[in-house]
């Protein structure tokens, strides 16, 4: 008797009917989520928001992969699945693969924008991805760059920087500077308008952007707006979110730990500016920021002591809090109701401080 080998179904397939059955889930009614989820979960005066804590239930029954147990190319791997689970497939007016200072990029132009009218050009957001300095690309961030383009009006400009521990500090420090002279330079290539030029990105990628618009500040480079999506900015961890989050709510202190000693794996360089902005002296003239945060975040006191910081210099700053989500919000576009809501009111800030710059 032959064996008859079954074909096996594509990434996206498997991950389009993974997606579908946890958002049938989610539009349960609310009573019949709570006991699936379990009881309210609170900490710090703060509840967990109930999508959320369903979804994390789910991932611990189903045994989803610890992404600081397994080598690094298959944590590669296993977040951009996840990505691409919580991320959906969003609309976009059109993609276009580009070379940012000698860097793979990723251009996205929202509908409605596809031919320029002759203006002096599109505001445009320069982003680098999340992931720890370790993990991420632009396949892991392409749900959430497209929300942004689309729901913002604005291009956005996607940059893959070198990773550790391949690359370790200050490598993708140095690629993201890089890449925001190159902008700068090559505005009119991009369609975008060099006086509306915004530096973004969550996470480590946050992290960059707010060491890069110090920077740009030093150097007057041209930059109008800085979107920090639950940045790190401390790398000295000693905030009592750390402690308070550090376990069952997806970012954990065994992964930070990881990062850590990949990017950074001399201890004198977490003190370092670059890598910690909220140790940097401020210089005068940085741009104005809007600085997104998640309740049950261990990165959240430290996002919000740098939001603190660049109020007390004479930064134009808003905080938001995101009260019951978790780090990684923004990658979950597609999945929970107050997790879509909070990164449309990400984009809606974006749309508004590039348009203020125009002001």
């Amino acid at each position: 008797m032959t064996a008859v080998s079954l074909p096996t179904r594509p990434a996206a397939v498997v991950a389009a009917a993974r997606r579908a059955s946890v958002a049938a889930l989610l539009r349960l009614p609310e009573p019949v989520k709570r006991r699936l989820a379990g009881p309210p979960v609170r900490v710090d005066g703060l509840e967990l928001d109930l999508d959320t804590q369903l979804v994390l239930r789910l991932r611990r029954l189903a045994r989803e992969p610890v992404v600081e147990d397994l080598p690094i190319a298959h944590g590669r791997a296993v977040l951009r699945a996840q990505a691409a689970l919580a991320g959906g497939d969003q609309p976009i007016g059109a993609v276009r693969p580009c070379r940012v200072a000698d860097l793979p990029g990723r251009l996205y132009v929202p509908s409605g924008r596809l031919v320029q009218d002759g203006g002096d050009g599109d505001p445009l957001l320069v982003f680098f991805h999340g992931g720890g300095w370790l993990y991420g690309d632009l396949d892991s961030h392409d749900p959430l760059c497209r929300f942004l383009a689309e729901r913002a009006g604005v291009r956005v400009l996607s940059v893959a920087y070198r990773l550790a521990p391949e690359h370790p500090f200050p490598a993708a420090y140095d690629d993201a500077l890089a890449a925001l002279e190159w902008v700068s330079a090559n505005a009119g290539w991009l369609g975008a308008d060099v006086r509306r030029i915004g530096v973004g990105g969550d996470s480590a990628g946050g992290n960059l952007a707010a060491a890069v618009a110090i920077e740009a500040a030093r150097r007057e480079i041209p930059l109008a707006f800085q979107l920090l999506v639950y940045p790190a900015t401390d790398m000295t961890r000693g905030s009592a979110s750390h402690r308070l989050f550090g376990q069952g709510f997806y970012l954990t202190t065994e992964f930070m730990d990881g990062v850590a000693a990949h990017y950074l794996p001399v201890e004198e360089q977490r003190t370092d500016p670059a890598a910690s902005p909220l140790l940097a002296d401020l210089p005068a003239g940085l741009a104005p920021a809007y600085v997104a945060t998640a309740g049950f975040d261990p990165l959240r006191d430290e996002g919000e002591a740098y939001a603190a910081k660049l109020a007390d210099a004479g930064v134009p700053v808003r905080v938001r809090r995101f009260d019951g989500l978790i780090h990684g919000f923004a990658n979950w576009v597609a999945l929970g109701a107050s997790n879509t809501a909070a990164v449309a009111e990400v984009a809606d800030a974006l749309a508004s401080g590039l348009a203020e710059a125009d002001t």
